[in-house]
């Protein structure tokens, strides 16, 4: 385990439980193939793909991250390693960060904030629009799309969700494109898979409303970033609240910072918040009690579909 974990853990973790905590890349290299219980999180996931790869005794794989992209899931399959990732961690701050660019965007919060720097007194508000009888089509109904969608309702909005599953009242996958018209507000907070790999392209950035905008807190890669850039630039859209991009970071020279109707959030969503390494200790401990008496431990990543 990463040491920066170690003081939410320390005298707490069961007798059983023999703690290795690594403090650099190399010592979580050599920590890896005796480990049977893994926490391996670091900033580069290329790393942590090695230490997985080294981890031939691992049974169970823990992690922080809610993504789980680039993760040597057919290996861990083939190893028979339970895999439970960070989902539902974060979706409190995320949850909220959707929100705030959603009304960011309405009141056009920016220019409010423009004009302070200006010491400029606005005699009008610069943005008009109110959330409230707004419609919003939300992808994704995991722990940040099911918070999302119970406050967005709170605001009078109303939320139509989307999920692989379906369900009452949920649009399917198959449902949902020919359906773009009719929303104030698109919301991706899907997982990224190959499913989920450039699922609004020009197509679905066309079918959208004139005045609609885009919302993504999911991963860069979920949309075409060159059609969405020449929809913002041709206005063919309201405007696109990108929390993530491709690449990240974002080149300084990318057009995607010029443009009046982007707001580019650099991946903070996840980061806006001071309970998140309390949070994963907690749910770690809890799936250690799990772990002994033979029980699941939760919430595990479906290897094969990638989340």
């Amino acid at each position: 385990m990463n040491a920066m974990i170690a003081p939410l853990l320390e005298g707490r973790l069961p007798d059983w439980a023999e703690p290795r905590f690594f403090r650099h890349t190399q010592e979580l290299m050599d920590l890896a193939p005796e480990a049977e219980i893994g926490w391996f999180d670091l900033n580069k996931k290329a790393a942590m793909v090695e230490a997985v790869s080294r981890a031939g005794k691992l049974k169970w794989l823990n992690s922080i991250y809610a993504g789980v992209d680039g993760m040597p899931l057919a290996l861990m399959a083939e190893r028979g390693v339970t895999f439970t990732n960070g989902v539902g961690i974060n979706a409190v701050t995320i949850a909220e960060y959707v929100v705030m660019g959603m009304l960011s965007v309405a009141k056009d919060y920016r220019d409010v904030v423009r004009a302070q720097d200006r010491h400029e007194w606005l005699t009008d508000a610069p943005g008009k629009v109110e959330l409230a009888g707004s419609r919003a089509l939300l992808l994704g109904y995991g722990a940040i799309g099911q918070r999302v969608d119970r406050i967005l309702s709170a605001m009078d909005v109303d939320v139509v969700k989307v999920r692989r599953s379906g369900g009452e009242g949920v649009l399917g996958p198959d449902a949902w494109r020919a359906r773009l018209g009719e929303f104030d507000w698109v919301i991706l907070a899907v997982p990224a898979t190959r499913e989920t790999d450039g699922m609004i392209g020009a197509a679905e950035i066309g079918a959208m409303k004139p005045g609609a905008v885009l919302v993504n807190v999911a991963r860069g890669s979920v949309v075409d970033q060159d059609a969405l850039v020449a929809a913002l630039t041709a206005q063919r859209i309201g405007g696109a609240f990108l929390d993530v991009t491709t690449p990240e970071p974002l080149p300084a020279d990318h057009p995607l910072w010029s443009l009046p109707n982007a707001h580019v959030t650099m991946h903070l969503s996840g980061r806006s918040q001071s309970r998140m390494f309390q949070r994963s200790a907690e749910r770690f401990l809890e799936n250690l009690e799990r772990y002994a008496r033979g029980e699941p431990v939760a919430p595990q990543v479906d290897l094969a579909l990638g989340y």
